[in-house]
């Protein structure tokens, strides 16, 4: 059980950067106008996902984000000695907690929500 609890801690203060980070998108007029108009929103897996549809330059930059996102989920995972799913899903959770009213986030059971 202390393990379990010294795993959860390590994943707390390395996840903790997530909550004080910026959004991935920030900066990016073309992320951050598809999310104004729910093209793109959080999904619960931690990454970047298309409401519906978008141009090809979105999706590019979405694509673009979620590779960045995997790299430092997998550093993290690495550094915390479990798997980059665990640190995914709770990066996931915490980036959906922080958006804003109408912006869109997909569940667990992977339907889109406005939040």
């Amino acid at each position: 059980m202390t393990a379990f609890r010294t795993l959860l801690l390590s994943l707390s203060f390395a996840l903790a950067a997530f909550a004080f980070a910026p959004p991935a998108s920030a900066g990016d007029p073309v992320i951050d106008a598809a999310i104004a108009a729910g093209e793109v929103g959080e999904r619960i897996d931690g990454y970047l996902g298309v409401v519906g549809t978008a141009d090809a330059a979105t999706v590019r930059k979405v694509q673009d984000i979620n590779n960045r996102r995997r790299a430092v989920y997998e550093q993290t995972a690495k550094d915390n000695n479990t798997t980059v799913q665990i640190v995914a899903q709770l990066a996931g959770e915490k980036q959906i907690a922080k958006l804003e009213a109408g912006q869109f986030y997909m569940d667990a059971s992977g339907v889109w929500q406005r939040k």
